[in-house]
């Protein structure tokens, strides 16, 4: 019996590993059609698709979350929350940039943690593991050749300065390729998001520094949001058992 049960739980987890990729993969697919939904083009010639990008963002958030593992669970759980108060902080408190309607859409959020968790699991798979090395340094070169390119040809001096605090904070965590995998999701949706018109930055942030729409340096300010919500996860798992 005993023997029945360990083989269940191994079976169950097992099958969560393979889910998990699964969903990280389809998260560039799931991106395009939620944005599309919620695009500004979409309203005009469908129909307002907020609610529905709120539906299936939410319902993406749970099967990625029953998939994961505890300590995965956890990051999203946290996620989500704390993603809303750097809503509030840069949209609504500094204005860095716009919804295409006055409200944060509930998506959001639940957006933010899908993002975290899919870029937490490319840094699991084999590809990224058994070649960390030399992921770093080809991470480290096309994020410095992407922060130059954007900042020359696009004017775009928000990322030139705010591309140097994300390698800042990158030689602090040492090169963690979680963080560059992160980053690229990151960089899809705000692509995306912006394409789409979803959301726009603001052409001058603070009223001083020029940016485009979206800069990459933008990535800064998640990068060290994942830093705040690994210190959160790690001081609640310290004090808590699976």
């Amino acid at each position: 019996m005993n023997w029945f049960l360990s083989s269940a739980i191994f079976n169950i987890k097992e099958n969560n590993e393979q889910r998990k990729f699964i969903f990280a993969f389809f998260f560039p697919f799931f991106t395009l059609l939620a944005l599309w939904i919620d695009s500004f083009s979409f309203r005009q010639n469908h129909f307002d698709g907020r609610i529905l990008a709120n539906f299936l963002a939410i319902l993406y958030f749970v099967l990625f979350f029953l998939s994961a593992s505890s300590y995965l669970r956890k990051l999203m759980f946290c996620m989500v929350f704390l993603s809303y108060i750097g809503e509030l902080i840069f949209c609504k408190a500094l204005g860095m940039y716009l919804y295409r309607t006055s409200d944060i859409p509930l998506y959001v959020p639940f957006g933010h943690a899908i993002v975290y968790a899919t870029g937490f699991v490319l840094a699991e798979t084999k590809l990224i593991v058994n070649n960390e090395i030399t992921s770093k340094k080809i991470f480290s070169v096309a994020f410095a050749l992407l922060f130059l390119s954007v900042g020359i040809v696009l004017k775009d001096v928000f990322s030139l300065i705010f591309g140097l605090f994300f390698f800042g904070l990158m030689k602090r965590k040492k090169g963690q390729n979680v963080y560059y995998t992160i980053a690229l999701c990151v960089i899809f949706i705000e692509l995306v998001g912006t394409y789409f018109k979803c959301w726009t930055w603001v052409p001058k942030t603070f009223n001083l520094i020029p940016a485009a729409n979206p800069p990459m340096g933008a990535v800064f300010f998640y990068a060290g949001g994942d830093v705040i919500l690994a210190k959160i996860v790690s001081y609640w798992k310290s004090n808590t058992t699976d």
